[in-house]
C-alpha cells in the first residue's frame, strides 16, 4: 500500500469517525432538535442571556417549512461542490496539457535533423528536383 493510499485511508476513517460517533454516543439525546443547525443554537444562547433582544434585521425570504429550508441548503452546497470541482477539473487539464506539450516539444540539439546543413540540404534537393528522403515527423502520440 502505497503512502497516498495510507493517508487517503485514514482520512476516510476519520470522516466516517466524525459522522458515526455523535450518532453512536447519544450526544444529542437531551435537545429536542438534536441536530439543528447553529443559528438556532445561537438564537437560543441569545434569548437565554438576553430576553429583551430585538434582531436587527429579518431575512429576506423565509422558507414554509424546514424540508425546504434543508433542501435549499442541499441545493446550495451541490452547486458550491460543483463549482469547486470545475474549478479543479480545469486546472489539473490545464496542468496536464501543459505538461504533454513541454514532454513533445524537442530539446534543441538532440534532433535526427540538427545537422548545420539540414534545412539548406532539403531546400536545395527540393529545388534542384533531385529525389531526396522523405523526413519522418517523429512518433505520433
Amino acid at each position: 500500500m502505497t503512502r497516498n493510499a495510507k493517508i487517503n485511508a485514514l482520512l476516510l476513517l476519520a470522516v466516517a469517525a466524525l459522522a458515526v460517533l455523535p450518532l453512536a454516543l447519544g450526544l444529542g439525546d437531551h435537545k429536542e432538535e438534536p441536530f439543528a443547525g447553529a443559528d438556532g443554537e445561537a438564537e437560543t444562547a441569545i434569548t437565554e442571556l438576553e430576553p429583551d433582544y430585538e434582531p436587527w434585521f429579518s431575512p429576506l425570504y423565509e422558507p414554509p417549512s424546514g424540508e425546504i429550508e434543508s433542501g435549499l441548503f442541499a441545493l446550495q452546497a451541490a452547486v458550491g461542490a460543483g463549482v469547486l470541482a470545475y474549478y479543479f477539473g480545469v486546472r489539473r487539464g490545464r496542468r496536464q496539457g501543459a505538461e504533454q506539450a513541454r514532454r513533445q516539444q524537442p530539446v534543441p540539439g538532440t534532433g535526427p535533423d540538427t545537422g548545420p546543413d539540414t534545412e539548406s540540404d532539403a531546400d536545395s534537393d527540393a529545388a534542384s528536383g533531385r529525389p531526396g528522403e522523405a523526413v519522418s515527423p517523429g512518433p505520433r502520440s
